[in-house]
């Protein structure tokens, strides 16, 4: 087995169609809508890659790709976390010491070479896509959650990467008896009387402007979060018109003062993984179809984003956000998954637990230190 940089659009073919081959006959995979994996390395569709260095590398074994993994180094976040870090990502390896030992290496003299002082991943090129299963293999990914077998822990492991922060997903689900606690209820209604702050869904006839409330909103409250960097208005605007595909009006919720100022926010995404799993991540010929007619029914989310602004922090706005999405999107059928929160987050982690959601996985992020 040898490794090979992807350096041309045949080679990168083969770098996306990996995981299409290795999880075919895996009934808890999701295949990706394979436009949106090519968009993710397209600079003119994905400008988070505007402000990063990478290098793709495939795993060959007799001209066959059977692994492959990406180091990059995102210069805004470094930046911003004042830290001298590169990232791995989109690992693919067959269940072989030597291949894992022969992929994480390569991805560790490149970054190396580039002169960073640590090594961290799994990470990728989209917001939030980020960590290794390590506990809840099932039930299967949400919308834009990662994916991995078990045994890639034991592969970071035995390179001697490191835990550096896990990220824990909750839920909750009508279908098995799910109700928002009347505690949460009295409470939210003493929130919103002594703050003075009601809830809105997002206006779609003004979608530009809220997403650009959205952005500002975001970089204020999530500012201090472990692991995040600022949103790009580039950024912003490319997720925003990807995920309008898809969006439901009623899961997208604003937190307003008596003034009219934004305080906080909710996104809820649908969850089209119910969906496009059938597809095969192809949207043709039925793909757009499934979609079309499916989407207005669902009733699967996955908790995507909640921000509050620092004025506002520790009064209960998040809960406030929290109800106001429950009430609008359930149904007897609702199943919503928080996805994700910092572990170390005790406020945000103590919150949902009140509102009874249920700890159902946990992601781990790796972290190797390079000495020079």
């Amino acid at each position: 087995m040898d490794v090979t940089p992807v350096e041309n659009r045949q080679l990168l073919r083969k770098f996306i169609n990996i995981p299409y081959r290795k999880y075919r006959h895996d009934r808890l995979w999701v295949p990706p809508l394979r436009s949106e994996v090519w968009a993710q390395y397209d600079r003119k569709k994905n400008p988070f890659l505007n402000h990063c260095t990478y290098q793709l590398f495939l795993l060959m074994d007799h001209g066959k790709a059977v692994g492959r993994i990406a180091a990059f180094i995102d210069d805004t976040a470094n930046q911003y976390w004042n830290e001298n870090i590169g990232l791995f990502g989109y690992y693919e390896c067959p269940h072989n010491h030597g291949a894992s030992k022969l992929l994480l290496s390569t991805a560790q003299d490149w970054l190396r070479g580039q002169g960073v002082q640590k090594m961290r991943g799994p990470w990728s090129f989209v917001s939030q896509e980020w960590g290794s299963v390590v506990e809840g293999f099932k039930p299967q990914p949400v919308i834009m959650a990662p994916y991995n077998p078990p045994y890639y822990n034991q592969h970071y492991s035995e390179f001697g990467l490191k835990k550096i922060k896990d990220l824990i997903v909750y839920e909750i689900d009508a279908r098995q008896g799910y109700q928002i606690p009347d505690r949460i209820m009295q409470f939210t209604d003493q929130i919103a009387e002594r703050y003075q702050v009601h809830t809105r869904h997002i206006r779609m006839k003004a979608f530009e402007a809220e997403v650009n409330i959205f952005l500002k909103i975001s970089n204020i409250s999530l500012a201090h979060n472990w692991g995040y960097a600022p949103v790009s208005d580039a950024e912003a605007t490319a997720m925003a018109h990807d995920l309008k595909q898809v969006l439901h009006e009623k899961a997208v919720i604003f937190a307003e003062n008596s003034s009219g100022e934004v305080v906080g926010f909710g996104i809820a995404l649908p969850d089209i993984n119910r969906i496009i799993k059938k597809s095969r991540g192809r949207l043709l010929p039925f793909g757009w179809l499934r979609l079309l007619v499916g989407l207005p029914r669902l009733s699967d989310y996955r908790m995507f984003a909640l921000g509050v602004i620092p004025q506002y922090h520790g009064k209960g706005i998040d809960s406030l956000i929290y109800r106001a999405l429950y009430e609008s999107c359930f149904s007897p059928s609702m199943r919503m998954e928080i996805n994700y929160i910092l572990e170390d987050n005790s406020p945000m982690n103590n919150a949902i637990i009140k509102l009874g959601a249920k700890p159902i996985r946990r992601y781990r992020i790796y972290q190797k230190d390079l000495p020079a």
